[in-house]
């Protein structure tokens, strides 16, 4: 019996893990892939308070072992079911029925896909969903980002320095990105923007050799490219759940910042409930919140 089990080892839920071993409490974190998040694969981040620069790795590895260290029990193991039995949370893995008094789901989200026929067969050859990790195979190559985001923004700034060519499609005549990095992006030669225009289709041989992208006039256009980048935001990773915890219509946790939802002594923290801002600030700040809620939780039942 553990006193709190976080689900998801991303910056939330290791911010959960800090906040919630520093009360005392027996904490195991669980999580499917490796720790760190989307965050992982960020080159530099600049707008976190204090550090002016630092890579996603970083972060994310100065985060789990300072979990660590503060004695927090991390298993890689992906949860399937979550219960709650008159109060005593069971979490679910292929492995292992693990039992806690309050449980913090901290899943995070999974990449967007454009859902075109051989999108799946393509990833990996020619088709990345992270171009921080895969960006250096494109050296002097031309490439191709979709979206219209933070991230979509940032991929194209990176890939300008790597790639001979970077297209920027956007289903819109304007970004949702923060417009500094909008203007860094047109201060760059190589970069052309495509706007009010989406990929229409993949065409390849054995990899991606260029797509059809069409706009909103209904107008196609072939681009010849070595690899194209999807940006177009992620999915929250709480279908597994969804018989016990209310979701909007996009399937985010249904929660306020307090982390709370619908079941008693169960929380939400990070990118997949519902919020207003999506950073890695407020990712750990709910961290914090749903481990301090989780520990009020636990002391007023004992």
């Amino acid at each position: 019996m553990y006193d709190i089990i976080i689900v998801g080892a991303g910056p939330a839920g290791l911010t959960a893990a800090i906040y919630a071993r520093r009360a005392s409490k027996k904490v195991l974190v669980l999580e499917a892939k490796n720790y760190g998040g989307q965050i992982i694969n960020t080159l530099d981040i600049e707008n976190y308070p204090v550090e002016a620069h630092i890579s996603g790795f970083e972060f994310a590895t100065k985060l789990y072992d300072q979990a660590k260290n503060l004695g927090a029990e991390i298993v890689f193991e992906k949860v399937t079911e979550i219960r709650d039995n008159a109060g005593e949370k069971e979490i679910v893995t292929p492995k292992n029925t693990y039992k806690a008094k309050a449980l913090i789901l901290a899943t995070g989200s999974e990449n967007r896909k454009l859902g075109l026929p051989k999108e799946d067969e393509l990833i990996g050859k020619g088709i990345s969903y992270c171009a921080t990790c895969d960006g250096a195979f494109f050296r002097k190559k031309n490439v191709a980002v979709v979206g219209g985001g933070n991230t979509a923004l940032e991929d194209a700034l990176y890939l300008s320095d790597i790639a001979e060519k970077v297209y920027l499609i956007h289903r819109r005549d304007e970004f949702r990105g923060e417009d500094s990095t909008v203007n860094q992006l047109k201060a760059k030669d190589n970069i052309e923007f495509v706007y009010n225009s989406t990929v229409s289709k993949l065409i390849s041989e054995d990899r991606l050799n260029s797509i059809e992208v069409t706009n909103t006039s209904g107008e196609k256009r072939i681009i010849e490219l070595d690899g194209l980048f999807v940006a177009i935001g992620r999915i929250p990773e709480n279908q597994n759940f969804a018989k016990l915890i209310k979701l909007d219509q996009a399937g985010y946790v249904i929660s306020g910042e307090n982390c709370m939802t619908n079941v008693e002594g169960l929380f939400v923290a990070g990118d997949n409930r519902t919020k207003e801002v999506r950073q890695l600030v407020t990712a750990t700040a709910d961290g914090a919140v749903a481990a301090t809620a989780a520990v009020k939780y636990i002391n007023n039942i004992q």
